[in-house]
């Protein structure tokens, strides 16, 4: 047993190391916004031979004044970091569309975003997200959405990812990436839902929104994702998900040696509670959770079995 404590911890702490020295990589110089041009920024929505459009009605140009613009360096709660997307200031209530012709691939709360919506559109190869929306409002969950739907209502300051205490001024905040939702985690730097991050977004993938809705152009084979290291990628699922697995082996191994058939079901609950929660947040280490409990709560079920029939066997 303490071969196989030091195991784990040995695993554990190169994977972390991995992660860390991955996430310390960012680039010597960033790219800033690209000036666009935005004259014919509102014959995007109506011409239906165009791949994209902006998913607000009316001038671009009156959105993003005084906004985080994509790849901007600003000082959040954790350090120096870079903008991932686009800030879009209107008023609450003011309708959101999809940018593109695609699938929606997550719809539900985000911590400081309020509702969030991500899009993929595997045509172009991209995915769009949608930040700070109203989550009391009428929204889209599911589905097949075309380019100019309808998808969601922008919060108020108080639901957007703010309180009452805490108001924060409406904005939409609005991210394209290269790649599908599922090419990506969802924690660490390389997470799918990412406001502000320490490396550059450019080698992330993250792309400037408004840069390519006035291009109106799909590279052959859609946009290319940048290649990266899978630890450095998928390291913190990969720790998070085999802490997980190695407990619940343990929980294996003492409740079968014991013979404690409640405790086996008590922590498949345990991890059933996990998965559905990390589920709901898109973490695809869930599904390990998932597994996991199902195991346990098996094993439990057959060690209860076995004990009420031994208890009902005839005696000599």
């Amino acid at each position: 047993m303490r071969l196989h404590a030091r195991l784990v911890t040995i695993i554990s702490s190169t994977i972390l190391f991995m992660i860390v020295a991955g996430c310390a990589q960012t680039a010597d110089s960033c790219p800033s916004s690209t000036p666009v041009d935005l004259s014919a920024d509102e014959r995007y929505a109506q011409d239906e031979t165009l791949p994209f459009r902006f998913p607000l009605d009316g001038h671009w140009t009156n959105f993003i004044t005084n906004a985080a613009m994509f790849a901007a360096y600003g000082r959040t709660t954790r350090g120096p970091e870079y903008h991932a997307a686009e800030d879009l200031h209107r008023p609450a209530g003011t309708p959101v569309y999809a940018m593109a012709d695609g699938q929606i691939r997550f719809s539900g709360p985000m911590g400081g975003y309020g509702w969030l919506i991500i899009i993929d559109h595997p045509q172009a190869n991209l995915y769009s997200l949608y930040g700070h929306l109203s989550p009391s409002r009428w929204r889209l969950e599911s589905g097949q959405v075309s380019k100019g739907d309808l998808i969601a209502y922008l919060g108020d300051s108080d639901e957007n990812g703010g309180s009452r205490e805490n108001p924060l001024r409406t904005h939409l905040h609005f991210g394209v990436r290269a790649g599908q939702r599922s090419d990506y985690p969802a924690g660490g730097q390389w997470r799918w839902m990412a406001g502000w991050i320490k490396p550059c977004p450019q080698d992330l993938g993250w792309l400037q929104p408004s840069a390519v809705i006035t291009s109106q152009k799909i590279p052959p084979g859609g946009f290319l994702a940048p290649d990266s290291a899978f630890i450095q990628k998928w390291g913190i699922e990969l720790l998070l998900g085999g802490m997980y697995l190695v407990g619940a082996v343990s929980m294996f191994i003492f409740g079968t040696k014991t013979d404690k058939p409640y405790l086996l079901l008590f922590s498949g609950g345990v991890l059933l509670a996990a998965g559905i929660y990390f589920y709901s947040k898109g973490w695809l280490m869930s599904f390990v959770l998932f597994g996991s409990a199902l195991f346990l709560v098996v094993t439990g079920m057959i060690l209860l079995i076995r004990r009420f029939s031994d208890a009902h066997q005839p005696k000599d």
